[in-house]
Parts: C-alpha cells; sequence; structure tokens
C-alpha cells in the first residue's frame, strides 16, 4: 500500500503516530453480512474498529476502503478525525450515497475508536460524557396472525422491554417483518402479494387489540416500511391515534420524502424516518423541514459518528428526537457507537435492538447486551468492542440474499413494491 508522502500532510503531526493500515472485514454470524473496518497505527497493538455495514452491497463497501479510502488515509495520523472525515467525503468528487459513506463511516468510527483507546476513555466522554445511564430500548415482535403477534409482544414485555414494536402477517407475503400464508390470493396473477388494503384494515385492529391485551404500561411502535402513499400514510396514521403509538416508522417511501413535512403534520402520531437516508444533509434537512419527530438515521450510511453528533445538535435545537437504526444488520461496533449518541444527548428518543445469536458474541467480544430492556455504555477505552478475526473467518457471508427477498415483494396484481 502506498503510504502517503510527508509533504502532502496539511501540517505536521504533535508526534510520530500514524495510520499504517486500513481494511474491511465481513462476517456473517447470523447469516448477514456485517462489514467492520479496521484501522492499525505504528503503535503495535494500536487499532481502531468502526462499522461499515452496507448488507446489500457489502462488495462495493470493502473495494471502495481497499482501492480508494485507504490509500488517503496511510501516513495520517490518526488524531485528525475531522479532516479526514472531510478528505473521503470530498474526495470522490460525486460525493454521498451507502457506499461511499459506510466506507467513510467505518474510517471514522475506528479513528474514533482509537482516539478513546488512547486516551483511556469510553468515547462517550470523549463528547462530552453521559446525560443518562442507558438507552431505553425496543425489540420487535411478530407473528402469523394477531394473537400469535401479541403472544411475542407479551414475551417481550417479560423479559424488562417497556417498548415492543408489532408487526403482524396476512395472506400471501403477509407484511414487513412478519410470515405470510403461501397462495393467499389463488386467483390473482401474484398469489404470494401484498394487498395495501387488506394492511390498512388489519394494522389498526392489530393495535386496537394490543391495547387491551398489554394495557397502557407498554409504547407501541409499527414499521410500515415504505409501501404507502402519502395519503395513505395520513390515512393509517389517523386511524392509529386511539392506541397512542410511540411513533409510525418509515410510512412512504424515499422518492416521497419530499412529501413527508405534510404528511407529519397531518399524523396524529409522531413519524420516525431515516434508515434509508445517505446524506448528512438530507438527514439535516429532514429534521429542519419538520418532516420528522424521530430521526432513524443508519449511522453508518451518513457517515459515521462525527456525522451523527451534528445531527443530534440540531435535533436538540429543534426539538426532534433520534431512534438510530439498530437491527441485525448493524454490527456490535456500530451498536456501540449508536449507545454512545444515545447517553450523550438530551435529543434521545429511543433505541432499536437486537439480540445476537452465541455466534455473533463470539466473534464480537464485548458485544452490547440489553438488561432490562436497556442498553448501557461499555466503560471500556474507545468502543469496549473487539473482532476475533479467526472466528470471523468461520463465517463468510453469502451474496445476494436481500436482492432475492425483495424481488417478491409484489402486490397481488404483480406490481413491484418496496420491500
Amino acid at each position: 500500500m502506498t503510504v502517503m508522502p510527508e509533504t502532502q500532510a496539511p501540517w505536521p503531526a504533535r508526534d510520530a503516530l500514524r495510520i499504517t493500515g486500513v481494511r474491511a472485514i465481513v462476517t456473517a454470524p447470523e447469516g448477514i453480512p456485517l462489514v467492520v473496518v479496521r484501522v492499525d497505527t505504528s503503535d503495535d497493538g494500536l487499532y481502531g474498529l468502526g462499522c461499515a455495514t452496507f448488507t446489500q452491497r457489502f462488495h462495493a463497501v470493502v473495494a471502495a476502503v481497499a482501492s480508494h479510502v485507504a490509500p488517503l488515509l496511510v501516513g495520517r495520523h490518526p488524531a485528525d478525525i475531522e479532516d479526514i472525515n472531510r478528505l473521503v467525503h470530498l474526495s470522490s468528487y460525486w460525493r454521498n450515497g451507502p457506499v461511499l459513506n459506510n466506507a467513510l463511516s467505518g474510517v471514522d468510527q475506528a479513528l474514533w475508536d482509537i482516539a478513546g483507546k488512547r486516551a483511556g476513555m469510553p468515547v462517550y466522554e470523549l463528547l462530552g460524557g453521559r446525560v443518562r445511564a442507558a438507552a431505553d430500548t425496543y425489540l420487535h415482535a411478530e407473528g402469523e396472525s394477531i394473537e400469535d403477534t401479541l403472544e411475542h409482544a407479551a414475551s417481550i414485555v417479560a423479559e424488562g422491554y417497556r417498548h415492543v414494536r408489532l408487526q403482524t402477517g396476512g395472506p400471501g407475503l403477509g407484511t414487513y417483518g412478519a410470515p405470510g400464508t403461501p397462495g393467499g390470493y389463488p386467483r390473482a396473477p401474484y398469489p404470494d402479494g401484498w394487498d395495501v388494503n387488506r394492511y390498512l384494515a388489519v394494522t389498526p385492529a392489530l393495535f386496537e387489540q394490543a391495547r387491551a391485551v398489554l394495557g397502557d404500561g407498554v409504547e407501541l411502535l409499527h414499521d410500515v416500511h415504505s409501501r404507502l402513499t402519502p395519503k395513505q400514510a395520513v390515512v393509517l396514521a389517523r386511524s392509529l391515534e386511539p392506541y397512542r403509538l410511540f411513533f409510525l416508522e418509515d410510512p412512504v417511501a424515499p422518492e416521497h420524502y419530499d412529501r413527508l413535512p405534510s404528511v407529519t403534520a397531518a399524523s396524529p402520531v409522531p413519524i420516525a424516518v431515516g434508515e434509508q437516508l445517505s446524506s448528512l444533509t438530507d438527514a439535516a434537512r429532514m429534521v429542519s423541514t419538520g418532516a420528522v419527530d424521530l430521526l432513524r438515521v443508519h449511522v453508518s450510511t451518513v457517515g459515521g459518528l462525527s456525522a451523527c453528533r451534528k445531527l443530534v445538535a440540531l435535533c436538540e435545537l429543534t426539538g426532534v428526537r433520534t431512534a438510530w437504526h439498530g437491527p441485525g444488520d448493524v454490527s456490535p461496533v456500530g451498536v456501540a457507537a449508536n449507545i454512545a449518541l444515545d447517553v450523550t444527548t438530551s435529543a434521545f428518543g429511543i433505541q432499536e435492538g437486537h439480540a445476537y445469536n452465541e455466534a455473533t458474541l463470539e466473534v464480537f467480544p464485548g458485544t452490547p447486551v440489553a438488561r432490562e430492556g436497556y442498553l448501557y455504555p461499555s466503560p471500556q477505552p474507545g468502543w469496549g468492542v473487539d473482532l476475533d478475526e479467526g472466528e470471523a473467518a468461520k463465517y463468510p457471508p453469502v451474496t445476494g440474499l436481500h436482492e432475492r427477498w425483495a424481488a417478491t415483494v409484489r402486490r397481488p396484481d404483480g406490481g413491484l413494491e418496496s420491500p
């Protein structure tokens, strides 16, 4: 790998520490490709890890890190986080996009990990310290029927969680996040389709029964997963008003985000959007234009901790709350970054959680694990999460799983829908 000549460094570093290597590691202990960037330094044993997980295009992120980002970094001082972040952002001329921004995020988070290790402090202390002890978290409940969904939800509440997302199935494909019944529309051109009218009727029934079964002490959430028109989104939101949702997630597709301010203004329940954004400035506009009540950014897709610190400040000033994306396609390193943001801002709303399997815990020593529904930040320097590359190699990723799934999301007439 070519080392940046000293003459290209913008200013002399205060010591001899340098970045000596940058590479991406992909592992899939749950079948979901997770991408982690490792940044090595000239100080033996001092390295940082950052989440760069773009599950659907992980090969592209790996190539971007190896061929385009790493040559910019080798020879630089790892303390120049903001300058390096801006350098990578500007380097491709056509900026943003999930591939470049995940590569950037992996580097950015790894540099923060190094900063914490050099200081002997967890990253959240570098951000100004905690304003809360832990991050309240929600898990997903799903089932083939409303009854199955509520049974699953009750088991989550019994584990100590105070927030639960509800998704229930149906004929054909079912709905997002819940199983369906094959051949549910036998007279339609596409028997395994998803019917929007049935969805708009069943979802309020799900939450009516949820309130009856779970009571008023549990916060309820729901994910549309971008499948409605703006008008349909308002209809659904108003039908859910009696059940006091904590939030309604992704009611419309990204192509219609220009309509989100009007949808959010018309909705009697809080609207949470942002995981499909791949630009810091687009996320900032969401906040500043009143398009969201809760910002649900996938931290690695907008450029990492440095980018999201700016969004946090904007949320604090505008009354918007955060709800960072955190399912199984966020690595444990990314979860640690989410928690650091959660516990250092007054704008915190809720944190999406995921119960990793045992294999993931072995690949990532120090993986945050919720206790009574709370995720606690590690007191260890940096993120407090490591990566065992020997264990990681046992779980190679498989290409194309999401692509094949996305092509199955169609209406009964065969029209392709948002997955």
